[in-house]
């Protein structure tokens, strides 16, 4: 019977091979992704949410660099995620950039509720300030709310 880190492992894998079939295999067809960048529900939408990385960041890396060995529920990672911007990628506020040459490394961390074998729920944690300054975006000058 595998543990729920054997799981996580395969993900990691099938994540750093682009394998979309494979990452969708380590989930549940109902299961929900949590990202700063937004909530993804069922395996077309999770699919959707990884191919905007793996568009971007051809290259894109995972590293794990902490597991919470006492913990497998939920069972909680630390990484660093690494590539290099090359391609299309998608802006929380739906604005597209096109490739920018930059490498980044973001640190993350995640949380996985599994049950049967699968994610059922999947919480991932990363700056986007940080993402986006090693793009080359900084800090906007926001506008005043309404009174």
């Amino acid at each position: 019977m595998s543990t729920a880190w054997d799981l996580k492992r395969q993900l990691k894998d099938a994540i750093n091979a682009h394998d979309l079939q494979r990452v969708l295999d380590c989930y549940s067809p109902d299961a929900v992704y949590v990202a700063p960048s937004g909530i993804a529900e069922g395996h077309d939408e999770i699919s959707w949410h990884y191919e905007q990385y793996f568009k971007g960041f051809p290259d894109f890396h995972a590293t794990a660099w902490l597991e919470v060995a006492d913990c497998a529920i939920p069972a909680v990672t630390e990484w660093t995620y690494t590539g290099t911007h090359t391609g299309p990628f998608l802006l929380p506020d739906g604005h597209v950039i096109e490739g920018t040459g930059h490498r980044i490394t973001v640190r993350a961390s995640c949380a996985a509720h599994i049950e049967n074998g699968k994610i059922i729920t999947h919480r991932e944690y990363y700056d986007q300030l940080e993402l986006y300054s090693q793009l080359g975006f900084g800090l906007a000058k926001l506008n005043p709310a309404p009174n």
